[in-house]
């Protein structure tokens, strides 16, 4: 369905241009007047250069020294004087902890005159690291969460509390120096002490969560380990201020627009989609063979993000799941498709941003061999919508707000 994949690649790049951060941190740099000493600028995430770039364009005089720490391949080239690191995402590696140990450098020794520009996005939790155990284990830790499918905020509860500079800890570093933090929101309801585990904010979750959280996905912890999830965070700070811009319901709001000027009578589902992959794919499914009669084009858009309950050894990510979950239910529709996109641009450890899916994937996969429901139980989506040009792929997009999930019903 040509026209429909179309369709979709419009609202994902208009989505995608509209989530980017230049305007927001330009907005916010004129709210801060910053005091006499000197300014730092640390940035930490997968939309680290983008907002380091606007920074540096709009404050560049102001700026001192600065580190930025991204992914691995979402640089794009050097920013003044700023030294720039890729790192590790979604398990933090040696660049992650040489990048921040020259971050904490950078901050260390500041007077109460000198000011911190602390530009935090999603990814950070990983990026931006300096374990208080084991460095070994803290890569297992993120591994064990990762596989057995908690959420974010249970993830960052647990990896705040084995880290030196994550729940407020960077902030207390920090002092005596004021902070100014600029956050890029990638969670639902944008919980600042959760974004990026929080490195300039008190710390909300409490050190019983945390244990619980080991003890209901079954963690294999060392004792230091489980003696830190003991240890409370910090729950307080004085030097910080925080500027949250961007969110999931701008993207949603950005899709919508383009969807209405396409010819879509869109649904705003939620900007809150939070379950299996799996289940959201399914669920878009039924939505669609319910509205096979409709005479009028219509777009059904959700954004959040879903979380994958790792079973097998493939390769994929949650929205390539959901697409390729959608595929058996929208078999029998007509010029419908499903496709789900992260707005980093990378889904899961692949190189695709996210998948889509029409009412044609399941003939041409099984005419290639290929079992949905054998894939999905092994965690291969990205092979098979590899083999029917199911995957989207935008590069390293420069913003992180969470993920994009459309419902397209063409007439």
């Amino acid at each position: 369905m040509p026209s429909l994949r179309k369709d979709a690649d419009k609202i994902i790049n208009a989505a995608l241009t509209a989530a980017l951060p230049d305007n927001a941190v330009k907005r916010t740099l004129e709210k801060i007047t910053f005091s006499s000493g000197k300014v730092v600028l640390v940035a930490a995430g997968k939309a680290a250069w983008q907002m380091a770039k606007a920074a540096w364009d709009n404050a560049g005089d102001k700026i001192d020294c600065g580190v930025v720490v991204t992914k691995y391949d979402h640089s794009k080239g050097p920013i003044g004087k700023l030294e720039i690191f890729e790192a590790g995402h979604p398990v933090s590696d040696e660049n992650s902890y040489k990048a921040t140990a020259r971050a904490l450098e950078c901050v260390s020794g500041l007077t109460e005159k000198d000011n911190v520009l602390f530009l935090l996005s999603g990814g950070g939790s990983a990026l931006f690291e300096k374990p208080l155990i084991d460095e070994a284990e803290c890569q297992d830790v993120t591994k064990q969460l990762l596989k057995c499918g908690a959420n974010i905020v249970e993830m960052n509860t647990i990896r705040k509390r084995l880290s030196a500079v994550k729940g407020g800890r960077f902030a207390q570093v920090c002092a005596p120096a004021h902070v100014y933090a600029i956050v890029l929101s990638d969670i639902i309801g944008d919980p600042l002490d959760m974004i990026a585990s929080g490195s300039a904010y008190p710390d909300s979750s409490t050190s019983a969560q945390a244990v619980e959280i080991a003890k209901r996905y079954n963690l294999k912890l060392s004792d230091r380990a489980m003696q830190l999830l003991r240890t409370e965070t910090p729950k307080a700070l004085n030097n910080v201020t925080t500027f949250i811009t961007g969110s999931v319901k701008q993207l949603c709001a950005s899709a919508t627009e383009t969807a209405t000027a396409l010819g879509y009578k869109c649904t705003f589902l939620s900007a809150s989609l939070e379950c299996e992959a799996r289940d959201a794919g399914s669920f878009l499914a039924s939505v669609a063979r319910d509205h096979q009669d409709s005479d009028t084009s219509l777009a059904f858009i959700a954004g959040g993000e879903t979380v994958v309950h790792l079973t097998g050894h493939g390769l994929g990510g949650r929205n390539q799941e959901i697409a390729l979950s959608a595929a058996d239910g929208i078999s029998s529709c007509r010029d419908t498709c499903v496709f789900s996109v992260g707005s980093d641009g990378t889904d899961g450890p692949t190189d695709a941003a996210g998948g889509y899916c029409d009412q044609t994937t399941k003939s041409r996969l099984a005419e290639q061999g290929v079992d949905i429901k054998a894939v999905l139980a092994d965690n291969d989506a990205y092979h098979a919508l590899g083999k029917c040009d199911g995957l989207i792929m935008t590069g390293a997009t420069g913003t992180n707000v969470n993920d994009l999930t459309v419902l397209l019903i063409r007439r």
